[in-house]
């Protein structure tokens, strides 16, 4: 039966959104076009009909997950009333986020897959990064005062990825979160000026 141009992007993007929780959660080379497509009730012969390849669905994975992961960034600056960094590190480093890897921080779960490609995954990928960094710089440079600038954006987005990234490669619960609470004590708290933070 001919499925509606309608239909078909509503799978298409059914298919995209999946493909970014499974890739997040068991990396992209551990997760088969089956199981993405059998999990939006799909048949493994139709996503040749909308994507020439894998590594066409990883791009459009990697940017749906960066994006929604910049988007919940900004509603926390958003929402925050008080330290706009602490906001973010307590939900970035916590426990949750890291026992959730396909809904949480799309840099932290899949770098070590863009790492080992290239071309338009790797583009994309730094894409989500330039995001990342840009709404940090956005917080710092609404922070009071000067001592919230002594760290650049790159550098704390780095430390948080890291120290997510370390978490979950630890089996020892304690070494785990002693991991994320050091890494959070070391990012200086970030409380909003008059300025609005709103893009």
């Amino acid at each position: 039966m001919k499925v509606s141009r309608a239909k078909a992007e509503e799978n298409r993007r059914a298919v995209v959104k999946e493909a970014a929780k499974l890739f997040r959660e068991h990396g992209i080379d551990g997760v088969a076009l089956s199981g993405i497509m059998g999990a939006v009730g799909l048949t493994q012969g139709g996503f040749y009909k909308q994507f020439g390849s894998k590594d066409e669905l990883a791009v459009e994975a990697c940017e749906q997950a960066m994006a929604a992961n910049i988007d919940t960034l900004n509603s926390l600056i958003n929402s925050s009333n008080g330290d706009v960094m602490a906001a973010i590190i307590d939900r970035y480093l916590s426990p949750e986020h890291r026992n959730n890897p396909a809904v949480g921080c799309a840099i932290a779960a899949l770098v070590a897959d863009v790492a080992r490609r290239e071309g338009p995954l790797r583009q994309s990928f730094e894409n989500g990064i330039r995001g990342y960094s840009a709404v940090i710089e956005k917080v710092l440079s609404s922070c009071q005062g000067e001592k919230q600038n002594d760290m650049d954006a790159l550098a704390i987005l780095s430390m948080m990825v890291g120290a997510l990234m370390l978490s979950r490669a630890v089996e020892d619960e304690n070494l785990s979160r002693r991991i994320l609470e050091a890494a959070a004590d070391a990012i200086p708290g970030c409380s909003k000026t008059t300025a609005s933070t709103d893009q």
